[in-house]
This record gives structure tokens, C-alpha cells and sequence, in this order.
């Protein structure tokens, strides 16, 4: 109870600085003292019509009339003071009130648009955490952080996503990028989500998940289109099974060492397989306690600097390697809008997974890969 005194008490004065027009008092001021010093009469009268203008920009009608009504009785002061011809003093009062008054409309419709802009957000929020469901820190064995960042701010959402979840099967999880920009590739990724969804709790093998998103996409995208991905699962067994259909490959993290895990054997992207007729490769990585590993889409790795360098993911993951899958993420994110300069051009999403060491736990085996060749027909799923 006592907490909410206080949190007005807070908060206060920055409301009051939000809603203070505090540019146009400042130009007030200094016109007044200007005119104190100097004596000119109506010469710095015409400026006061900036005052209505600036005040517009942030504040709400009432303001902006306020603002005007104080212009105005400056300026008859300013023109009375200084024997201006009461013609000129009344057209300069003229134009105030007209600019004071286009002002006031300027300020209702920015803040219709406003609160257009604020719907519009939620909107997006709620389909955010519709689509990209919120991870919880800790899934079955593994510690979990996720970052992901929409190239189109207001947007929030883009054409990159993830998920994990706990399966009948162990944990399962997937990161992908579609192709292309905008509400298409939203759609797109909401079909290959609710698939891996549904597959992940219904197929043992997570190359039948796979195959269930190919035929999914198959039948709904155009022949231009595809999904890059990356298909993860940890069936409880110390050890990690991984598909990538064109994805950049993940990076393992052991004892401090940064290690690509490349494709044994080159897959294409999901919704191509018709056209190329491979299909991917099952990589089993043992992944003991301590083990790491981070998947992310290209928007990470394709971000430049100034100098048109890309931003070395592997480098600043060996940097940033902690006991705090949060910590690591965060930092990582840091360092590429650091390198990117505040701003990134396109979607990027990061997901860094984390089996913690167990006391006494054995020594892992080095990070090398093996690879089962996909024995599921087209028929599965």
C-alpha cells in the first residue's frame, strides 16, 4: 500500500517535463529580454509565432492555445511598449491567432495518430507473442535465453523465427528465415511454426518433423519462395540431433572453444526439396553437461559496419561465453548494434542453449559430428 505514494511521487515530475513546452518558453524569454535590452518594439514579434508551432510538436491542443494566448499577449505588451501603429500591431496579432489556431489542429490530429500508432503496436505485440511464444528460461535440462530484433521497429514482428518445445521426445526447437520481408513472410513463418508445433509432439524421428514441414510448404508457398532452418532436438540421451536445410550452421560451444557445426552433406532450404531432390542429413553431436549451443538467422551474421565488414558472431560468442545464457545473448546483441552502428537492416533472432554442469560430471568428448542419412519416405508424417 505504501508503495503507490511513492510511485506517483516518482514519477511526477517527468510528466510534468513531457507535457511542459519548454522550447517556446525558453524563445519567449529571450525575445522579452531581447526587447528589454535593446528597445526595438515590433521587431522580434513575428519570431513569437514559432512558439504555437514548437509546441505542437509535443504537446496537446490546450497547450498549444496556451502557448498562443501567451504569444499574443506579448506581443501587444512588446508592440504597445515600443509605439507600434496599431495597424501593424493588428495584423501581427492576426497572424498569431491564425498560426495558433493551425497549431491546435496540427496538435489533434498528431495525437489521433498517436493513438492510432499505439493500437497498431499492441496489435502487433499480441501477434508477436501469438507467433514467437515467449521461452521460458529453463526447458527440460537446458537453460535458455532468446533475443530477436525486427528490422522494421514498429513492426516488431518479421520473417525470422524460433520456437521450443517439450516433447514426448525430448526437447525439440527451430530456427529458421524466411525469404523475403513484410506480411508475407509473417504468414509464411506462422505456417512453418504451427507445423514444427504439431510435428515436433507427434513424430519420434525429427527428420519426419521435417519432412511434415516440407510438404506443409510445399502445397502453400510459391516457387520462388523457401525457409532456411535449422531442426534441433535432444531426445535425452546426451546427445544433440540436428538437421539443416540451408541454414546458417550452429555454433558449439565446449570448454570455452567455438565450433561451426557445419552440414556433413549441403541440404536446400525447405519448400526446394521438389526441385533439388536431396534431402537433409541427421548430424548427432554429443552435448554434455556445460555444452552450448547458439543458433541465430543471417540478419546476425550479415550485419555491417560502417566499413562494410560483417559482424564476427563466432569472435564475440568466444568474447561473451558465460554460465549465464542471458548474459551471453545480451551481450552479444550489444556488440552488433555496436557494430552496426544503433540500427539493424534486417530481422535477426539468437537462441542460445545451455546444458548446465553438473557436479562431478565427466569429461566431454570432443565435438565431433556423425551423420545418419535421411531414411524416411516421402510417405512419413
Amino acid at each position: 500500500m505504501s508503495h503507490a505514494p511513492d510511485h506517483g511521487r516518482d514519477h511526477w515530475p517527468r510528466r510534468l517535463v513531457a507535457v511542459t513546452p519548454v522550447l517556446p518558453i525558453l524563445i519567449v524569454s529571450a525575445l522579452v529580454l531581447f526587447d528589454l535590452i535593446g528597445g526595438s518594439g515590433m521587431t522580434w514579434v513575428p519570431l513569437l509565432a514559432t512558439c504555437p508551432a514548437l509546441a505542437a510538436t509535443t504537446c496537446g491542443p490546450r497547450c498549444v492555445v496556451l502557448v498562443g494566448l501567451l504569444a499574443v499577449a506579448l506581443s501587444v505588451v512588446l508592440g504597445v511598449r515600443g509605439g507600434a501603429p496599431g495597424t501593424e500591431l493588428a495584423i501581427a496579432l492576426a497572424a498569431l491567432t491564425v498560426v495558433t489556431l493551425a497549431c491546435g489542429l496540427t496538435s489533434v490530429l498528431r495525437g489521433r495518430r498517436e493513438r492510432v500508432l499505439a493500437a497498431v503496436r499492441s496489435v502487433a505485440e499480441a501477434a508477436q507473442h501469438a507467433l514467437l511464444q515467449p521461452i521460458p528460461a529453463t526447458v527440460g535440462p537446458f537453460r535458455v535465453a532468446v533475443r530477436y530484433s525486427a528490422a522494421a521497429a514498429e513492426a516488431r514482428i518479421g520473417g525470422d523465427l524460433y520456437a521450443l518445445v517439450s516433447t514426448p521426445y525430448g526437447v525439440r526447437l527451430i530456427v529458421g528465415d524466411v525469404r523475403g520481408k513484410g506480411l508475407p513472410a509473417v504468414g509464411t513463418a506462422a505456417l512453418v511454426l504451427g507445423v514444427f508445433r504439431e510435428a515436433a509432439h507427434d513424430e519420434p524421428d525429427l527428420l519426419a518433423v521435417v519432412a511434415r514441414i516440407e510438404r506443409s510448404l510445399a502445397r502453400n508457398l510459391g516457387s520462388d519462395d523457401f525457409v532456411t532452418a535449422v531442426v534441433a532436438g535432444y531426445p535425452g540421451e546426451g546427445q544433440l540431433e540436428v538437421v539443416n536445410c540451408g541454414h546458417a550452421p550452429p555454433l558449439l560451444v565446449r570448454d570455452s572453444v567455438v565450433v561451426p557445426v557445419d552440414p556433413d552433406r549441403p541440404a536446400p532450404p525447405l519448400g526446394l526439396r521438389t526441385l533439388s531432390g536431396e534431402t537433409p542429413t541427421l548430424q548427432v553431436l554429443p552435448f554434455a553437461d556445460g555444452d552450448q549451443l547458439l543458433l541465430y538467422t543471417d540478419g546476425v551474421t550479415e550485419a555491417r559496419n560502417h566499413a562494410r565488414e560483417f559482424y564476427p558472431l563466432a569472435e564475440g560468442l568466444a568474447r561473451h561465453t558465460s554460465d549465464e545464457p542471458t548474459r551471453t545473448v545480451t551481450a552479444l546483441h550489444d556488440e552488433l548494434l555496436a557494430h552496426v552502428g544503433g540500427r539493424l537492416h534486417d530481422d535477426a533472432a539468437l537462441l542460445l542453449l545451455h546444458k548446465p554442469k553438473a557436479a562431478g560430471a565427466p569429461v566431454p568428448r570432443s565435438p565431433s559430428t556423425t551423420a545418419r542419412m535421411d531414411c524416411c519416405s516421402p510417405q512419413i508424417g
